[in-house]
């Protein structure tokens, strides 16, 4: 079915900016890298927020926001970091390759002096694209420029009943979003569709009846909004597993520590040491992985985590070494008041915790519905109970009832036509006449 644009969508007039920006001048969200009405934007702000965001909610970015801006006030501050304190800072949003791309863009803005500020220079820097080029260049710069994500994908799919499937469809969303800015304020727009998404045309029960496209909305139209986007499903990878090794030195309680190599998962984080993540792991051969020689003890439980491609569950083995146990080579030992200061990613944050407070694995609950007890029976109790010399009161006793006897089966009457067995007819009985009813008021006879 072929898609329709913003000038010929056939069912009246089309969603217009104006529309959405009267909507966004009541209703902006309070962001803290979102320059309020009036204020000139921070490009540092709008690019470390729109990295910050992908794949990732408002909820969890903000505090780390914060944080890293208090320690990384501006584009210089970052860029003569060491990388180490980037990525420690980093640890817990996931995705870590878009803290190195951070820090090594910062590095090129803080040696060109400023941030690009239209999209295609801002495509050269590492880690920016499509996206994030569009955004910086329309909320910091007012570039007319389309900043599609994953909210604008969502509302403009519905508005114009896109039915290609995502992704083979984000080349047309984003013409259609393109045809759409407004030349005045390109940014407002941007901020005004993501909040939209985010929070009236919802990925499910949107609010159509609060929304400012209500009527020009094709896919409300058809009461089908809830079916938008359309999406191909993905086969989920397969689970691995793996085993991880948590060293814990007596004396200062410090923890074997290794950093991943820098390409691939994880890259450049820290972890405890720990075996390959394999769909045919064999834990009961994971000693064979283990980083030093100690008296391994495994944990019970299983430390579970989601990666974008494939789940994974880790079995973790602990051990506590001497205080003199010699560092393998490229680890090191990290004392557990120091573990904040290392960039550990949120799975080997899960499983140091699983180390120090190991939780066992939930039991399964029964599948179908429960088994009923029986009623309870007190006096089968009471005659079951072990006799005591301290029972105070005497038993209570059964007396057994014989069962009664069988009621002989009733002899069928004579057949009139036939004989039973030969046996002769018994004779019949007097039959005595019947008097004559009285009449009512008749006196007796006597």
């Amino acid at each position: 079915m072929p898609t329709c644009s913003a000038t010929d969508s056939g069912s009246g007039p089309g969603p217009r900016a104006d529309d959405l920006l009267a909507w966004y001048d009541r209703h902006r969200r309070v962001l803290p890298w979102r320059a309020l009405a009036g204020e000139v934007p921070d490009p540092y702000r709008v690019w470390l927020s729109e990295v910050m965001l992908q794949q990732t909610t408002i909820a969890a970015v903000r505090p780390y926001f914060e944080r890293f801006l208090t320690r990384f006030p501006d584009v210089d501050a970052l860029a003569a970091a060491p990388e180490e304190a980037v990525m420690s800072a980093w640890a817990g949003l996931g995705y870590y390759s878009r803290a190195r791309n951070l820090h090594a863009c910062a590095k090129a803005v803080a040696a060109a002096g400023r941030f690009p500020d239209t999209a295609e220079g801002l495509r050269k820097l590492p880690g920016i694209g499509a996206y994030t080029a569009g955004a910086i260049a329309a909320i910091a710069f007012e570039r007319a420029e389309a900043a599609v994500d994953g909210n604008v994908e969502r509302v403009l799919s519905r508005v114009f009943a896109v039915e290609a499937p995502l992704p083979g469809s984000r080349p047309e969303i984003r013409r259609l979003t393109q045809a759409l800015v407004p030349p005045d304020r390109p940014g407002d727009f941007a901020q005004a569709l993501m909040d939209l998404g985010a929070t009236i045309c919802t990925p499910k029960r949107p609010a159509c009846a609060l929304c400012p496209w209500m009527l020009p909305c094709q896919a409300r139209a058809l009461g089908m909004q809830d079916t938008f986007p359309r999406k191909i499903k993905l086969a989920k990878g397969a689970l691995r597993r793996g085993a991880a090794f948590v060293a814990i030195r007596s004396g200062d309680e410090a923890v074997l520590l290794r950093t991943r190599p820098p390409e691939g998962l994880l890259g450049n984080m820290a972890e405890p040491p720990g075996s390959a993540w394999e769909p045919d792991y064999d834990v009961a051969a994971a000693l064979l992985d283990a980083p030093i020689d100690a008296r391994w003890k495994r944990l019970p439980g299983l430390v579970r985590h989601g990666f974008t491609h494939f789940p994974l569950e880790l079995t973790v083995f602990s051990a506590r070494v001497a205080l003199s146990t010699p560092t393998p080579p490229g680890m090191r030992f990290t004392p557990r008041a120091a573990l904040d200061d290392e960039p550990l990613p949120g799975l080997m944050r899960k499983v140091l915790a699983h180390a120090f407070d190991p939780k066992p694995e939930p039991a399964k609950k029964p599948r179908g519905r429960p088994k009923k007890e029986p009623p309870p029976m007190p006096l089968l109790a009471a005659m079951e109970a072990p006799i005591t010399m301290e029972d105070p009161e005497p038993r209570p006793s059964v007396r057994a009832v014989p069962k009664p006897r069988p009621k002989p089966a009733p002899e069928p009457p004579p057949d009139t036509d036939d004989f039973l067995d030969g046996e002769p007819e018994a004779p019949p009985a007097p039959v005595r006449a019947r008097s004559t009813p009285r009449r009512p008021g008749a006196a007796r006879r006597r």
